[in-house]
C-alpha cells in the first residue's frame, strides 16, 4: 500500500511567517479523508510544524521536535539538528516514512529521516506531491505582487490544490510573527 504525499507550504514575507497544508489523505488512488490537519503549532505559537508522508510517522516525530524544542528552550536550529540526529541514529525512528517542515519567526527549516537538514534559499518553500506547484506559485506571487504572506500561502495552495491529484482545498494555515493588517 502506498501512502501518498500532501502540500504544505511556508511563506515569509515582512515580518510574517504562514504555514498552510490541505487535508487530503490518500491511500492508492483512493481519497480516505478530506479535512486533515497536517499543520501544527508549537510552543505557544513560536514555531509552526507540517508534514508529508505517513502521519503516525509524522505525529511521533513533532512530539520529538516539541521534546527538543523544550530541551533547548525553544531553540529552533539547535533542536531541529538534534531531531534530525535522532532520526538517524535511532533504529526505531529510522524507518519513519514522513517529511517536515517548520519555521519560526527568522527560519525554516526541511527535516527528513535520511539526515538532511536543509536550510532554502528562498521565502517560499513547499514539501510533499504539490509542493512544487505550491512553491513555483508562491515565489511568482513574491516576486510580482505586494500581497501578504498570507495571501499568498492560501493563493500557492490553491493553485497545487488545481494542479495536484493528491492535494485539495481544505487549507489548514497558521501564521508566526506579525499578523497582517
Amino acid at each position: 500500500m502506498k501512502i501518498r504525499s500532501t502540500t504544505v507550504v511556508c511563506v515569509r514575507r515582512g515580518k510574517q511567517t504562514v504555514m498552510a497544508g490541505d487535508g487530503q489523505v490518500s491511500v492508492n488512488d483512493t481519497i480516505m479523508k478530506s479535512t486533515a490537519e497536517k499543520v501544527r503549532q508549537m510552543r505557544g505559537g513560536e514555531v509552526v510544524a507540517g508534514y508529508a508522508g505517513a502521519a503516525a510517522d509524522a505525529l511521533a516525530l513533532f512530539e520529538r521536535l516539541e521534546e527538543k524544542l523544550d530541551e533547548y528552550s525553544g531553540n529552533l536550529p539547535r533542536a531541529a539538528l538534534e531531531l534530525v540526529k535522532v532520526w538517524r541514529t535511532d533504529k526505531a525512528l529510522r524507518h519513519l516514512e514522513a517529511l517536515l517542515l517548520v519555521a519560526d519567526e527568522e527560519r525554516t527549516f526541511i527535516i527528513s529521516g535520511t539526515g538532511d537538514l536543509i536550510v532554502p534559499d528562498d521565502d517560499v518553500v513547499a514539501i510533499g506531491s504539490g509542493g512544487p506547484y505550491a512553491t513555483s506559485a508562491g515565489k511568482a506571487l513574491c516576486r510580482h505582487t505586494e500581497l501578504d504572506a498570507k495571501e499568498i500561502a492560501k493563493i500557492a495552495m490553491g493553485i497545487a490544490a488545481e494542479t495536484c491529484v493528491f492535494t485539495n482545498d481544505r487549507v489548514t494555515m497558521l501564521a508566526v510573527g506579525e499578523e497582517p493588517k
